[in-house]
């Protein structure tokens, strides 16, 4: 069995477990004010879920109709995004490590993806873990790519923490992940350059 580090690709260099943070001058409007979560990241490319979009037109109790599961009071609910570009009908549960079933990835302590109904049933329920975002599609990379996005100076990092990740006001989000880094967004430029 492969361990966590290997599986989420957090060797040497690799950002698994870190939030990208869109900078002002992002080319792609899909990404723009844009907080991302790297789930996995290795030589063979990056996954990640934007945390900080919330998901229109769709509530966590249609959902739950939809996929014909019976929530037993008292009913949870968790926060839905939009997690990126790619299957947008696809759904991925990014939580506390406190609760994991057969598939789930372990991205960084702290922190899984699960992509089975196991874990919306756990939660309609009353169950699951104590924290987590449902994103219907994600955001990825292919091998080298997001590598040469950061050199273009398209993105920022930081390390993940639980109010970044699954903090209820997703409009502050971008800021919070900057001040996190002591950056202030005003004095950020929207042309990228190298010095």
């Amino acid at each position: 069995m492969a361990t966590s580090k290997s599986r989420a690709g957090a060797g040497a260099g690799y950002l698994a477990g870190h939030l990208l943070i869109a900078m002002p001058g992002m080319q792609d409007p899909r990404f723009d004010h844009t907080v991302v979560c790297l789930c996995a990241h290795s030589s063979d490319g990056a996954m990640g879920l934007i945390v900080n979009r919330p998901l229109a037109g769709l509530a966590f109790d249609d959902l739950l109709r939809q996929l014909e599961i019976e929530p037993a009071p008292p009913q949870r609910r968790i926060r839905m995004v939009s997690g990126g570009p790619v299957e947008g009908g696809r759904g991925f549960v990014l939580h506390s490590d406190d609760w994991t079933a057969e598939g789930s990835l372990p991205v960084v302590p702290g922190l899984a993806l699960t992509a089975s109904l196991d874990i919306l049933k756990a939660i309609a329920a009353g169950g699951g873990p104590k924290a987590g975002v449902l994103a219907l599609g994600y955001a990825g990379w292919a091998p080298g790519q997001l590598e040469e996005e950061i050199q273009r100076n398209s993105w920022l990092s930081v390390q993940a923490d639980e109010g970044l990740v699954f903090g209820d006001d997703t409009t502050r989000t971008w800021d919070a992940a900057l001040a996190k880094l002591r950056v202030d967004p005003a004095l950020l430029s929207a042309a990228a350059g190298h010095a």
